[in-house]
């Protein structure tokens, strides 16, 4: 069931994405055209770099439809989790191709600037230039929602493109409206801006995809969807050391441990954790490949007042923020617990802290004491 809901989300994400890239395609080509018609008739540097920047916008749209084609492949025996990252390699060529284009924009501005041209703009480059503004930001709205909508990298960063570009555009068209008014000519000034805007974005692009193919923090308030999710469940105590993995857009993974009594049998907690598992992956989308368990006493009073005493002594650090999963063997003399230690302090250093401070305060116990990272 799981697999084949995958599939489905995956399928209509994929035409979703193909459809809006093509929209995008068809537009900023006519756009290309008739501005790049209006810069050589209107020998204007500012209005040929726009139509160029709506050239490489189209070329972007191309590469986000091969990027989601081939993200989209089943799984194989090669690739047993997909291909969904090629997104991210995808969304990276898309912000070289923009930032190739402010960078060669840039060259050509300052060179009019050096050699400046007088432009002549006519009614009609006016009207076309206006249009193209319109258009301009109905598309860079309606491609940034599905984006969002189908949690596409691509799409989002081609629809705030075409955002960018409407405004840049508009600075064309004021920069027109100055040089009729008053024949001062800041045409290449603008280019410049227009530029300076684009490899802005470019740059922001290119960060934004290495995050993701390096790896980045979780949204917390996905991870806090899911632990409350898990803790619905009567058993459970607490959720804790919620990892996730990602293989490209909605393709995620996670393995978490929880906390349960330490009477519960082995048959309830498999029933459990499937349960946990199916509920998890209908409401969040994220599928558990492992849920580890933390057993916590519950008929000894004596482990019950250790366990506060170990945590008012781990806790007391600043460094130390979170303590779980202890359990005390009164008759073996064990004590184990995990603790959630900052990047503020090395581990190693942490754990010979703690384990030094617990032990003074418990002599005769044995102790078990893994530090987790604070992701």
């Amino acid at each position: 069931m799981s697999n084949e809901n995958i599939e489905i989300i995956s399928a209509n994400r994929e035409k979703a994405i193909v459809k809006t890239s093509i929209i995008g395609i068809i537009t900023n080509v006519f756009l290309a055209t008739f501005k790049a018609a209006v810069g050589i008739i209107a020998n204007s540097i500012a209005v040929t770099l726009d139509a160029v920047n709506n050239l490489s916008d189209a070329l972007s749209s191309v590469v986000t439809i091969i990027g989601a084609k081939l993200g989209a492949k089943m799984p194989n025996k090669k690739h047993p989790l997909g291909y969904g990252r090629i997104e991210y390699l995808s969304s990276m060529i898309v912000a070289a191709i923009v930032l190739y284009a402010g960078i060669t924009s840039a060259v050509e501005s300052v060179k009019k600037i050096i050699s400046p041209e007088t432009a002549d703009y006519g009614t009609v480059s006016l009207i076309i230039i206006s249009v193209a503004i319109a258009v301009k930001l109905i598309l860079g709205q309606y491609v940034k929602r599905q984006g969002k909508k189908h949690n596409s990298g691509a799409l989002v960063a081609s629809g705030s493109d075409a955002l960018f570009d409407a405004v840049l555009s508009a600075s064309v068209l004021a920069s027109a409206i100055i040089y009729l008014l008053w024949n001062i000519s800041l045409e290449a000034y603008v280019g410049v801006v227009i530029s300076a805007f684009i490899i802005k974005a470019g740059i922001e692009m290119m960060i934004d995809t290495v995050n993701d193919i390096l790896g980045k923090r979780s949204d917390k308030d996905e991870t806090d969807k899911i632990k409350n999710l898990i803790c619905e469940e009567p058993e459970v105590r607490g959720a804790y050391d919620l990892i996730l993995f990602n293989y490209g857009p909605n393709k995620n993974y996670g393995s978490v441990h929880i906390e349960l009594p330490d009477t519960m049998s082995v048959d309830n907690i498999d029933k459990l954790t499937r349960r946990i598992e199916t509920k998890v992956y209908r409401k969040s989308g994220v599928i558990l490949t492992g849920i580890g368990v933390y057993s916590y006493n519950t008929s000894s009073d004596e482990a019950a007042k250790m366990r506060n005493t170990v945590q008012e002594t781990v806790l007391a650090h600043d460094w130390a923020l979170q303590l779980h999963g202890f359990y005390a063997d009164t008759k073996k003399k064990t004590i184990r617990f995990d603790v959630v230690v900052s990047f503020d302090i090395d581990r190693t250093e942490a754990l010979g802290i703690l384990a030094k401070e617990v032990q003074t305060l418990f002599p005769d116990y044995t102790l078990q004491i893994v530090p987790d990272i604070d992701a």
